[in-house]
């Protein structure tokens, strides 16, 4: 009898800009300060990607040639790339497409996928589904955004949270149970009223009108989605622990999307995890989006132990949410 296939991460590469955006700078920017924005978010700066003619695909480039060099492996040896971005390039070519070339990942095919921030998770699940079919050896997903392109640095709502990053990880098929193990993803459109970027689509057109009414940027209300980030994300993560009979103390780390350090502390204590196992480098990177959770990995990489098994939450615009067990292979 053959056994199950899983699909084990091998590798992870990440890659944030070098410049960085400062609550400091911020408050010559709008109405806020230092103090506020660290005891509300937990955020202290952002890395945000400057350059003439420089986008998403310029981030998610570099994070994967880091995870293939980690590998051993060249590009060309990847079967598939996933892009999880609400930040493509452009709206076709895909940001994947685009990326395969610049990376000469010539045998690949790949699509981006939009989930805003739980891109990454909806991502890793369809990348695990490839791998386990057996069709596909080795397929790399990215959590990649440079937020910096939609977001309007007069809104104190929406600026302070917000950075650029990308993170990588390289799936491969594994018959010793290592790897991802399950998904509990959901969504709920009705949220799209709270946080959105209404113009752009095929809905709202680029027009004089929607670049005057600041469309293209992104738009949030803060209260309201901090309270479904909360339950969402805390009560998914709890019921991935409840299906696979784990309790927090079966848990080695907990790698939440960073968004808010309220809504994650939130969550820790929902799956009854202790605080010092939890990922948390908002305070460098801030908000970025799909990337958040693969650069935690990333950051963690050498913390890690093979065996250890983590819980990989978010919540996104619109709403998306879920969380993903995966048990580390090296």
């Amino acid at each position: 009898m053959s056994q199950k296939i899983t699909a084990a991460i091998t590798a992870v590469g990440g890659y944030v800009p070098e410049d960085r955006l400062t609550n400091f700078d911020l408050e010559k920017m709008v109405d806020t300060n230092d103090e506020w924005i660290r005891t509300r978010t937990g955020i202290s700066e952002r890395r945000i990607l400057k350059g003439e003619g420089l986008a998403t695909s310029d981030m998610v480039v570099p994070a994967v040639r880091q995870l293939c060099e980690k590998r051993g492996i060249d590009p060309s040896e990847i079967d598939a790339l996933i892009v999880g971005t609400v930040t493509p390039d452009m709206m076709f070519p895909s940001t994947a497409n685009l990326a395969c070339h610049k990376l000469g990942a010539k045998n690949a095919w790949g699509f981006d996928l939009l989930a805003a921030c739980s891109g990454f998770l909806y991502s890793l699940t369809t990348g695990a589904s490839l791998v386990e079919s057996g069709r596909y050896k080795k397929v790399v997903v990215v959590g990649a955004d440079k937020m910096s392109a939609i977001i309007n640095y007069n809104d104190r709502a929406t600026c302070i949270i917000f950075g650029d990053g990308a993170g990588a990880v390289l799936l491969e098929p594994g018959t010793d149970g290592y790897g991802v193990q399950d998904s509990i993803l959901r969504s709920d459109g009705s949220g799209g009223n709270y946080l959105h970027m209404k113009g752009g689509g095929s809905l709202r057109p680029a027009s004089q009108e929607t670049v005057a009414n600041n469309e293209h940027y992104a738009y949030q209300e803060g209260q309201a989605v901090f309270k479904f980030a909360v339950k969402g994300m805390a009560d998914v993560s709890a019921e991935l622990l409840e299906r696979n009979q784990l309790t927090g103390n079966d848990i080695a780390w907990l790698v939440p999307h960073q968004a808010n350090k309220r809504i994650i502390d939130a969550t820790a204590d929902r799956m009854g995890l202790s605080h010092d196992k939890v990922m948390l480098n908002i305070q460098r990177y801030g908000n970025t989006t799909a990337a958040t959770i693969p650069l935690c990995l990333w950051d963690w990489e050498k913390q890690l132990k093979k065996g250890d098994n983590l819980v990989l939450a978010a919540f996104g615009g619109g709403f998306t949410w879920g969380a993903t067990l995966v048990k580390w292979a090296y």
